[in-house]
């Protein structure tokens, strides 16, 4: 009688052991969930009620950062914008990308509605390493106090690596990694000895899982999250900012494989609305998606295990290689019927 009491109460302990470890083990979970994805908005909160406790602290982007600003991939998309935005807050921008008459018209056009000083750099960020010096060169005496490392480089349409050309994957290789690393490390010094400074890596919702159909796409921003975590506390000491931005999609030219993508909604937003709402978090928050549906999407992705987020990244992505391959047909067809008529 006494050893089954004495079995009994044992047996009771350790269910009682397994659903406290349970209970501890689950709330680490949602306590990690909340401060991964409720951390920017705290911070963002923080940032604008901050001056109405203490006024003095208020700051532009100009006073906090400085007065001039590098933003690579600046002559169209988020880039473009990016260096709008920056210049209607009265900061002179520097746009480095690849096509000198783009660059001018953007440069003429921001100069005209923002009366700010603007200079532009004529780069191809997958020629690799042999630019650099070159940039290096052409930024020499310019208080740079934000860079916007923006340039990017994505498959022309979803498709299985065997099929992507082999200088497309460089392409990707030299510019979506080459790109952020070697920027940063040009204007890292300036930033050091001012003791202020902000770099901005725009990265991407595909950083979160493996990315059938754009596997070194994707890869590459699993390194662009990965180097700039790693970098902002390198550079914490020295008071410089390093803020990952990592949008979903957004009505760009990068997404026109898919009519899906390039229509404006709630959840994928266009290019002018995304980036002044991504920019409205400079100096609030250091990691952030940039627009308030984009961070929802971003939650939800989180809370589900890898192999589920695999799954569903492989149905979306063979859905839009579909979509890209039939755009080709039909983009071929209708070169076929413009001969046929012209003939």
């Amino acid at each position: 009688m006494l050893d089954s009491l004495i079995n009994a109460l044992s047996f009771n302990v350790y269910v009682v052991v397994i659903v406290i470890l349970l209970s501890l083990a689950g709330t680490w979970a949602i306590v990690g969930w909340c401060y991964d994805n409720l951390r920017s908005l705290v911070l963002i909160a923080k940032a604008i009620l901050m001056p109405y406790f203490l006024p003095q602290e208020q700051q532009t982007l100009a006073e906090k950062y400085g007065n001039w600003a590098v933003i690579t991939g600046s002559t169209d998309g988020i880039g473009k914008q990016y260096a709008r935005e920056l210049a209607s807050r009265g900061i002179n921008v520097v746009l480095i990308s690849r096509t000198e008459k783009k660059l001018v018209e953007v440069a003429n056009e921001i100069e005209q509605e923002f009366h700010v000083k603007t200079k532009w750099i004529a780069a191809d960020f997958s020629k690799g390493r042999d630019i650099y010096p070159r940039i290096e060169e052409e930024l020499r005496g310019i208080p740079v106090g934000i860079l916007v490392n923006n340039v990017g480089r994505m498959y022309d349409g979803p498709d299985v690596i065997g099929q992507v050309p082999e200088d497309l994957l460089w392409d990707m290789v030299n510019i979506n990694c080459g790109a952020v690393t070697m920027m940063t490390r040009l204007m890292l010094r300036g930033m050091v000895e001012r003791r202020k400074g902000a770099i901005v890596n725009i990265s991407s919702g595909s950083e979160l899982q493996p990315m059938p159909y754009m596997a070194v796409y994707g890869a590459t921003k699993a390194y662009v999250r990965n180097f700039t975590l790693a970098i902002r506390n390198e550079l914490a000491p020295y008071g410089i900012t390093v803020q990952l931005v990592s949008p979903m999609f957004v009505v760009t030219k990068m997404n026109q494989y898919s009519d899906r993508l390039m229509t404006s909604n709630m959840l994928i937003p266009n290019v002018e609305m995304y980036t002044r709402s991504t920019v409205f978090t400079l100096g609030k928050t250091d990691q952030t998606t940039g627009y308030w549906s984009h961070a929802v999407q971003y939650a939800v992705m989180k809370m589900a295990p890898e192999w589920l987020r695999l799954m569903v990244a492989t149905k979306m992505n063979s859905g839009l290689s579909a979509d890209y391959y039939a755009q080709l047909k039909q983009d071929k067809n209708d070169n076929i019927a413009t001969l046929t008529a012209t003939t």
